[in-house]
Formats: structure tokens, C-alpha cells, sequence
């Protein structure tokens, strides 16, 4: 068997340092030590760093001043009122169409509860005329059924409009027998009223 060669094994291999230690090393640590030594020195001279900056800054062309910056918040708060101007006039014009609606709404119950009383009164009348027209049958049937001689008496201390509608209504040879028991003087008034 062959022995394993012992001083090989105990060497310790070099290895190289890696990528990130030799950024650490050569750029990190340096930075550090200068942005630290930059530091102290402005303490010492009393210099502020970061108004320093903010002039530096103010100057460069890539960098917005506060002018640029503030001239678009100005134009966002112009839009903001004018938005809320027209936000306010479109609730203006809303509350207006509805106080309409309502008014229209209204009108349209008043109007629905007139209808209802006219319709109501056209049923009476209606029914008023029903009866009367029955109770006028009734009456033209009477007078039908009365003699001559009875009716033509009656029907001349009527009044003028009544009588006329009772005679036009007659068959016509009741109204032949009646007007022929009348006056003659009586009798061509009634003759010549219904004849227009």
C-alpha cells in the first residue's frame, strides 16, 4: 500500500481573494475613511453639508429647482378648484331638477286627485241622468196613458220647455189627440215650437 503523503495534505491551500472582498478592500473602506475625514473637517469649520448640497444642487440642469417644482403643484391646485367649483355647480344644478321633480310630482297628485273628483262627479251626474231619463219615461209613458182631454190641460200649465220636451216625445197620434183637446191658440205655440 502506498502511504499517503503527509506534507502534501498539511499545506494550506492560498486562496485568492473574491471579487467583493477586493471591492470592500479597495473601494468600500477607502470611501468610508474619506466621507469620515470630509466629515470631521466640516464639523471643525462649521460648514453645513447639506445646505451646501441643496445650493450645489439648485444649480445643476438635471435638477428641478423649486420654482419648476411648484409651478405643477399650482396647476394641480388651479384644476382642484375648478373641479370643485364645477362639482359645486353640477350639486346646484341637481338640487334644482329635484325641487322640479318634486313640484312636477306634485302637480301630477293634484292633478290625479282632480281627476278622480271629476270622474266621480261625471258617475253622479251620470247617474242623476239615468234616473232622470227613467223618471222621464215614466212620466211620457203616464202621459201616454192618460186621456186627451186630461193631458192637454196639464201639459199648457206646464212650463214651455218642459211641455215641448213631453210632447216630442209622445207617439205620434197621443200627440195629434192632445193637441187637437187644446186651444187653438195653445196649440199652434206647441205645433210651431216643435216643429223647430
Amino acid at each position: 500500500m502506498t502511504r499517503p503523503n503527509y506534507q502534501e495534505n498539511n499545506i494550506e491551500e492560498v486562496k485568492s481573494p473574491g471579487v467583493f472582498q477586493k471591492i470592500f478592500f479597495w473601494f468600500l473602506i477607502p470611501l468610508m475613511f474619506v466621507i469620515a475625514v470630509l466629515l470631521v473637517i466640516a464639523t471643525i469649520t462649521n460648514t453645513n453639508i447639506f445646505e451646501k448640497t441643496k445650493e450645489l444642487t439648485g444649480n445643476l440642469p438635471f435638477v428641478p429647482s423649486q420654482q419648476e417644482t411648484s409651478k405643477p403643484i399650482q396647476e394641480f391646485d388651479e384644476k382642484i378648484v375648478e373641479l370643485q367649483a364645477q362639482i359645486e355647480q353640477k350639486e346646484a344644478e341637481i338640487a334644482q331638477l329635484q325641487s322640479q321633480l318634486e313640484s312636477e310630482k306634485s302637480k301630477t297628485e293634484e292633478a290625479a286627485i282632480l281627476q278622480e273628483e271629476l270622474e266621480y262627479e261625471i258617475d253622479r251626474i251620470q247617474r242623476e241622468q239615468d234616473t232622470a231619463k227613467k223618471e222621464f219615461t215614466e212620466i211620457v209613458s203616464a202621459f201616454e196613458k192618460m186621456s186627451a182631454k186630461e193631458a192637454a190641460p196639464i201639459l199648457v200649465a206646464m212650463s214651455q220647455d218642459e211641455a215641448v220636451r213631453i210632447l216630442s216625445s209622445l207617439k205620434s197620434d197621443t200627440l195629434s189627440e192632445v193637441l187637437s183637446k187644446m186651444n187653438p191658440t195653445d196649440a199652434a205655440k206647441f205645433t210651431e215650437l216643435l216643429s223647430r
